[in-house]
C-alpha cells in the first residue's frame, strides 16, 4: 500500500514599521506595523484560511478517516490568529478535533535559530509545542524546520529532542539517482525518519496550476491522479504553502474545485493510494537508506539552499548582529523584550533583504513589503539598534539591584560585563600592559597611563641631557672669548704716526 502525505505550511510574520527611522532609535520601542499585519491577516483569512479550512472540514466529514492532512502553524501566526482572526483559530481547532489532522512541531518564531544556536533552537521548539498544546491539546511527534531547512546536524538535534520523523526537501543535488518517494533516515541518528518532498508534483499545484503558458495547462484532477499513479515508490509527499489555495492561486482559477474533487478522483482511479499523516507514513514504511545532507538545504528558490535568507552581505551582517545579542537576552524576564526577541528572529526579515534576480527575485519582491532589499536592511538594523539599547539598559539597571536578580540574569550580566571589558582591552596598545580579567575596568586606564609615563622617562632624560650639553658648550665658548679679549687688552699699543713725521 502506497501512502499520499499532504502537508501545509501556515505562517505570517509580524511585519515591522516602514519606515522605522534612525531618529526613532531610543524613543520608539514598538516596532510593528499593526495596520498592515491586521489588514493582511484578514485578507488572507477571507481568501484562503476560512474557505480552505471549510473545504478540508467538508472532505473529512465526507470521507472520514480515509482523508488525512497535516499542518505546521508557526508561533507568530498563532499569535496573529489570537489577535486578529479568532474565527480562523476556531476553524483550525475544529479540524484538529476530527482526528484526521496532525499538527507538526517547528520553531516558535519561524526562525533560522537551528543554524546559529542549539540552545535557542531547543527553547523555541519547546515554546512552540507548549503553544500548540495550549490551543489544540495535542503534542507534536513529527518535526518540520523553518522552510524545510535540514542538515545531518539539524536532524541529529531533532532526534535528541525525541521526535520520530522530520520533513525536508527532496533536493536533486542531495538525492542524485535516489527517489524522494521513499522513507530515509538521518545520517547521524538512524532513529529519525526523514520524509522528502516530491517537489515536481507539489509545485504543479502550488506554482504552475494557473500558468497558461505551462504545457500541461489546465490541470485537472484526472490528469493529476494519472501522474500520481505513474509515480513509483512507497510514499508521495505533497508539501506546500497553505496560501496556495485562494491567495497564490485565486479562487477564479478553479483551485478550490480542484481541491474538493481530488480525494474522490484518488479513491476512484488510484485505489492503492491511501492518505496518511507524516507520523503515520513514518510508522507504516521502512527506511530504505540514510540521507546524507552535510550542508543545509531548504525548499526555497532554485538552489534549494540557504541563499534566500543568507546569500549576501546585508543578510549575513543582520543575522550575525541579531544573534550576538542571544547571550544577553537569554534569561531576561521582561515579557516585552522576550516577545520582540522572538519576532525579530522571524526568517522573513532576512528574506526581504535578498538581492536575487529573475524568477526567484520576482518571488521575493512579491512577498516583501519594502521597495528594495536595502530599505529592508536599513529598517531592520534601526529596529535592532533600538532593541540592543533596551537590552543593555535593562541589564545595567538590574545590575544595581542584585537582590532582584535571578541566577540566569546574573549570568547574563556577567557575560555582558565581560564583553565590555574585552572591548576596552582592545583599545589598549599591545605590549603596554597585561590586564587581569578580575580587575575593575576603571583601574585599567589609569594604570596604563602610569606605565606610559614610566616608559617615556628615558626618552625625556636623553632630551634634557642634550639640552644641558648644548648649554655647557655655549658657556665654554663665551668664557674663551672673554679670555682672548683680556689678553689683547694687556699688550702695549704702537704710537701713531703724524703727517709731519
Amino acid at each position: 500500500m502506497r501512502t499520499l502525505c499532504f502537508y501545509f505550511q501556515v505562517h505570517q510574520p509580524f511585519r515591522l514599521k516602514d519606515p522605522y527611522r534612525f531618529f526613532d532609535i531610543g524613543s520608539d520601542h514598538y516596532y510593528y506595523d499593526d495596520y498592515s499585519n491586521h489588514a493582511i491577516m484578514r485578507k488572507v483569512a477571507e481568501k484562503c484560511y476560512l474557505p480552505t479550512n471549510q473545504a478540508m472540514l467538508d472532505l473529512i466529514m465526507e470521507y472520514g478517516k480515509k482523508f488525512k492532512i497535516s499542518y505546521s502553524l508557526s508561533g507568530t501566526v498563532l499569535d496573529q490568529f489570537e489577535k486578529y482572526a479568532p474565527d480562523v483559530l476556531e476553524s483550525f481547532k475544529q479540524l484538529v478535533n476530527t482526528g484526521s489532522v496532525e499538527i507538526l512541531s517547528e520553531t516558535y518564531s519561524h526562525s533560522l535559530s537551528a543554524l546559529k544556536s542549539k540552545q535557542e533552537f531547543i527553547e523555541q521548539v519547546k515554546a512552540h509545542d507548549d503553544k500548540v498544546f495550549q490551543l489544540f491539546g495535542v503534542k507534536p511527534t513529527t518535526f518540520r524546520n523553518t522552510e524545510l531547512i535540514y542538515s545531518d546536524f539539524i536532524g541529529e538535534m531533532v532526534a535528541e529532542m525525541g521526535y520520530k520523523a522530520m520533513l525536508t526537501e527532496g533536493a536533486k543535488h542531495i538525492l542524485g539517482w535516489k527517489s524522494p518517494n521513499f522513507l530515509y533516515y538521518n545520517a547521524y541518528n538512524p532513529k529519525l525518519k526523514v520524509l522528502l518532498k516530491n517537489f515536481k508534483l507539489s509545485d504543479d499545484v502550488a506554482f504552475r496550476f494557473s500558468n497558461r503558458e505551462w504545457d500541461e495547462y489546465p490541470l485537472t484532477t484526472e490528469k493529476y491522479v494519472t501522474w500520481l499513479n505513474s509515480t513509483q515508490g512507497d510514499t508521495i509527499n505533497l508539501f506546500m504553502d497553505y496560501e496556495t489555495f485562494g491567495e497564490h492561486q485565486w479562487a477564479d482559477t478553479g483551485i478550490f474545485q480542484f481541491l474538493r474533487a481530488l480525494p474522490n478522483a484518488i479513491f476512484r482511479y488510484a485505489p492503492d493510494l491511501q492518505f496518511a499523516t507524516p507520523s503515520e507514513a513514518a510508522e507504516i514504511h521502512q527506511s530504505v537508506a540514510e540521507i546524507s545532507v552535510p550542508y543545509p538545504i531548504s525548499w526555497a528558490d532554485e538552489e534549494r539552499d540557504l541563499t534566500a535568507w543568507l546569500g549576501n552581505e546585508l543578510q549575513d551582517e543582520a543575522f550575525a548582529k541579531l544573534y550576538d545579542l542571544a547571550p544577553m537576552v537569554r534569561g531576561i524576564e521582561d515579557a516585552q523584550i522576550q516577545r520582540d526577541w522572538k519576532y525579530l528572529q522571524t526568517s522573513d526579515h532576512f528574506y526581504y533583504m535578498c538581492t536575487k534576480f529573475f524568477s526567484d527575485g520576482n518571488v521575493h519582491k512579491y512577498f516583501s513589503p519594502y521597495n528594495n532589499p536595502y530599505d529592508a536592511f536599513i529598517n531592520f538594523m534601526n529596529v535592532l539598534t533600538d532593541f540592543k539599547i533596551r537590552v543593555q539598559k535593562y541589564l545595567a539597571e538590574r545590575s544595581n539591584r542584585l537582590d532582584l536578580l535571578s541566577a540566569d540574569e546574573i549570568r547574563q550580566i556577567v557575560s555582558f560585563k565581560e564583553k565590555e571589558i574585552e572591548e576596552l582591552r582592545t583599545r589598549i596598545k599591545p605590549g603596554h600592559i597585561v590586564v587581569d580579567k578580575t580587575k575593575e575596568v576603571s583601574n585599567v586606564l589609569p594604570e596604563t597611563k602610569e606605565t606610559e609615563k614610566k616608559e617615556e622617562k628615558p626618552a625625556e632624560q636623553e632630551k634634557y641631557k642634550r639640552i644641558y650639553k648644548r648649554k655647557e658648550t655655549t658657556e665654554e665658548k663665551e668664557n674663551e672669548e672673554k679670555e682672548v679679549k683680556k689678553t689683547e687688552a694687556k699688550k702695549p699699543s704702537k704710537p701713531r704716526k703724524t703727517k709731519k713725521e
